[in-house]
C-alpha cells in the first residue's frame, strides 16, 4: 500500500515522485497521482496518475501533509462560532 507523501517509481514508465492523492473507484481500482520533482531547469512537470499496483516505494522517508501556509484554520473568524 502506497502512503501519501512518500517517494515512489512506476515500474513500467520509471515515473519518479511524491504521492500526493489517491483515487478510489466503486470497481475498487486504485490510483495513485504522482507529483515529480522539479527539473534540472527549474521548471515543475506536470503530475501524472498511476495504478497503485505498479508502484514501489523508493524512499523510507515522508513528506509530511501538515499546512503551516495558512488556510481556514489560521485567522479563525470567531463570529461564525
Amino acid at each position: 500500500m502506497i502512503e501519501l507523501g512518500s517517494e515512489v517509481m512506476d515500474l513500467v514508465s520509471r515515473f519518479k515522485g511524491i504521492a500526493t492523492a489517491k483515487h478510489l473507484y466503486l470497481n475498487g481500482c486504485a490510483r495513485i497521482t504522482i507529483q515529480p520533482m522539479v527539473d534540472k531547469e527549474g521548471k515543475l512537470t506536470e503530475a501524472q496518475t498511476f495504478d497503485e499496483p505498479q508502484l514501489v516505494n523508493t524512499s523510507h522517508k515522508r513528506i509530511s501533509g501538515k499546512n503551516d501556509t495558512g488556510g481556514p484554520e489560521k485567522y479563525p473568524d470567531i463570529r461564525r462560532y
